[in-house]
């Protein structure tokens, strides 16, 4: 451990010498509007004649050795509340401009779109984006580790797009108080995308390498002000709602009960880059419910926030560690228990520090003999070098006035505290061709003492060509995060990765393709194997964005508990036994220009116990395009094993429906049949967008069993939300 920490820390500060921008060369001056800009895609005012134009943007992909011949020109300006932005998207070829519909935050690689990258503390770290579709659906999200997007916060900005012959017009506000920025920065970083399904190239302004999303901080171009951005004045939110339902439990023979809720949240600017948000009795009914998957695994399943309290900022918590190591998982806070308030201080403290101070109470539960508890968290970020960080976290959960009889209690025991700390560094290098982490990590409880730790490294190269990784883990047998997601104690790991990429001429369909080769090898702690994989792809890419991949892999698994194989309740395998297996599988994705998209994944090969596993998944959609879209998806399994457990068959199947009869008013259906889980669910929701990220949601739920076909449950909910600026 002590070695990896070294060598990270070492290489970082030989990559931190590259602390100049590659792309700092590409600048582009904003000045003070001279008028007033009006938002209707016209840009005809006197102001939009008077700046500069980013224009000749260079090609990422097919190709990224030359200028995209999709012309793209933007100009920006702002006066004391807005940034102003307009871009005109002129065609590459004849014909409609492709889009799935007007939903907001939609699939980047299925529509045409303009996007802008903003970074305002210029740190090649943190940001934001906003975007538009070809149709007028807005896209935006919270910036984080050098370029990855959390499409999952929303705010207030104002934008248009108009249609002419030979362009679309993409124009916006965006108002100074909906983003972070620190006084007195005259020079931010940022960059414009743009992709054009059309003529299937993807373009930047400031040149990005093709292995690298558009996104990448270290790419940047810098905006220029002609003078410091305002002081932003007080920027205060209130975010009330009110609600109204119904639901009914089939199971039992109680009646209907109905809610009346009321409640919110506050946003409160203590600085221009540091919020306070507060939420009293927040309600989350308006947030769809998880996408079932089929479920074979031995460990839990990871299932992603989608709550807007714990978002913003929100990868100060939640990105701490690893995808299977995560020491803080929001999900563990209030989802079957009700909240009575929340707190949470986010944001930057200056170019380097960034802060996030969060706690969360819950209400007591009486019928389940839960105690009231608190959840806090404590985590501080320092940039070293030209982007990499020194991050820490320390979580408290703590059961409150909580004293039961382990001799005499008729419900289950829950801790009196679980703790943890953690320390890790994030190596990003400066044009972004290295990265890694090192991290360490402890809990404390009251029981389960010893083992408590857990060391991880990994370190990424990506060049053009050549992607190796490495990365090893050790997960001590007793270490607990019960406000964490991992699944998994008491082993140690090592996972190497190799992928070495083709690019054939210009002249080719295909845009790339290669091999990957990587391995996944786990012992326990006295260094005895428990399991593997070994896995051997081969992708292909073609310049439509289809995509293929054929791949093989090798598998080993001794059970350390009794498993049962379908999780289906049926008889379970024996603790201590062996089992191997080779599979085959394909992948494929249909290139997404077409009204009619399908994709589909098959595996077949050897399963527990000498058995075998067929694997069937399809991806059909066909989109209205720009006022609504269907998708049906499916997966099939088939599982034979020897006596007593014979041959097990289910499906998993899931229609949706995407309504947008404008950017404002939405309708989302889906339904979902798990037959391994021996439930069906409907999920509608409407929501009506009738102010800036205020909303009218109606939402309804029905979950039924399939044999005998009869409900479980059942639920109908209006909710009412204001975005209130003081």
């Amino acid at each position: 451990m002590k070695k990896a920490i070294l060598f990270l820390f070492i290489f970082g500060v030989t990559q931190g010498l590259e602390a100049q921008k590659s792309n700092d060369a590409y600048q582009l001056n904003i000045r003070q509007a001279t008028g007033t800009i009006k938002i209707d895609g016209i840009g005809d005012e006197a102001a939009w004649q008077n700046t500069e134009v980013a224009k000749n943007f260079r090609m990422v992909l097919p190709m990224d050795t030359s200028e995209t011949s999709v012309r793209t020109e933007v100009r920006m300006a702002y006066d004391n509340d807005n940034i102003y932005i307009i871009a005109d998207c002129f065609n590459g070829l004849p014909g409609e401009d492709m889009v799935e519909s007007m939903r907001r935050d939609f699939s980047f690689g299925k529509n045409d779109n303009f996007i802008v990258f903003i970074e305002p503390f210029n740190d090649l770290t943190n940001g934001f984006a906003f975007g538009i579709n070809a149709a007028g659906a807005q896209w935006d999200g919270m910036m984080f580790d050098g370029g990855k997007v959390d499409l999952s916060w929303d705010n207030k900005w104002t934008s248009i797009v108009k249609k002419y012959d030979d362009r679309w017009v993409f124009e916006a506000a965006i108002p100074f108080t909906t983003i972070r920025y620190k006084k007195g920065v005259s020079q931010w970083g940022i960059n414009f995308s743009r992709n054009d399904l059309k003529t299937t190239e993807k373009s930047a302004w400031a040149p990005v390498p093709r292995q690298f999303p558009t996104s990448s901080f270290a790419f940047n171009g810098n905006l220029v002000w002609d003078k410091a951005p305002p002081t932003p004045a007080a920027n205060i939110s209130l975010i009330p709602y009110t609600l109204t339902g119904v639901s009914r439990d089939f199971s039992t023979d109680e009646k209907a009960e109905r809610r009346l809720d009321i409640g919110g949240d506050a946003k409160i600017a203590l600085t221009s880059s540091l919020n306070l948000d507060l939420t009293v009795r927040p309600d989350f009914s308006q947030v769809e419910v998880d996408q079932q998957v089929t479920n074979l695994d031995r460990f839990e399943l990871f299932f992603p926030e989608r709550r807007q309290f714990f978002l913003e900022n929100g990868d100060l918590f939640a990105n701490f560690g690893y995808s299977s190591i995560r020491p803080f998982f929001s999900r563990r806070i209030g989802l079957n228990v009700p909240i009575q308030f929340g707190t949470r201080i986010s944001g930057k403290i200056n170019k380097d520090w960034r802060m996030g101070l969060m706690s969360v109470q819950t209400e007591k539960v009486e019928d389940r003999g839960l105690p009231a508890q608190n959840f806090s968290v404590v985590a501080l970020q320092r940039r070293v070098f030209s982007r990499s960080n020194i991050g820490a976290i320390f979580i408290n959960k703590q059961s409150l006035n909580y004293n039961p009889e382990p001799t005499t209690s008729a419900f289950p025991l829950y801790n009196q505290y679980n703790r943890n700390v953690g320390l890790e560094y994030n190596l990003a290098s400066a044009n972004n061709i290295w990265t890694g982490k090192t991290l360490f990590l402890k809990s404390f409880s009251p029981v389960n003492k010893g083992k408590d730790m857990v060391h991880a490294a990994n370190l990424q190269y990506n060049s053009r060509s050549w992607l190796f990784s490495w990365q090893h883990e050790y997960v001590g047998k007793n270490y607990t995060a019960e406000v964490g997601f991992v699944p998994r104690t008491g082993y140690i790991k090592i996972a190497p990765s190799v992928n070495r990429l083709f690019f054939p001429t210009s002249t080719s369909k295909v845009l790339t393709h290669g091999l990957t080769l990587a391995t996944f090898r786990f012992y326990d702690e006295k260094l005895k194997p428990t399991d593997n994989t070994t896995y051997l792809a081969y992708n292909v890419i073609l310049k439509s964005r289809a995509s293929m991949t054929l791949w093989v892999a090798d598998d080993y698994v001794k059970l350390f508990s009794p498993f049962d194989p379908t999780n289906s309740g049926r008889d379970s395998l024996a603790a201590g036994t062996e089992h191997h297996w080779n599979a085959f599988g394909t992948e494929f994705t249909s290139k997404p220009q077409s009204v009619l998209t399908y994709g589909f994944s098959t595996r077949y090969g050897g399963y527990y116990a000498d058995g075998t596993r067929l694997n069937i998944s399809t991806e059909l959609g066909y989109r209205f395009q720009p006022y609504a879209s269907i998708a049906v998806s499916s997966s099939y399994n088939d599982i034979k094993m020897p006596a007593p457990l014979g041959q097990t068959t289910f499906w998993l199947i899931g229609p949706r429906v995407d309504v947008t009869l404008s950017n404002k008013l939405f309708f989302t259906g889906f339904a979902q049949f798990n037959e391994q889980q021996k439930n069906m669910n409907l999920n509608l929701r409407l929501q009506w967008r009738y102010q800036p990220v205020s909303d009218l949601f109606i939402v309804y739920t029905d979950n039924y069993l399939p044999e005998p076909f009869s409900v479980k449950n059942r639920a109908l909910v209006l909710k009412l939300t204001y975005w209130w600026n003081i």
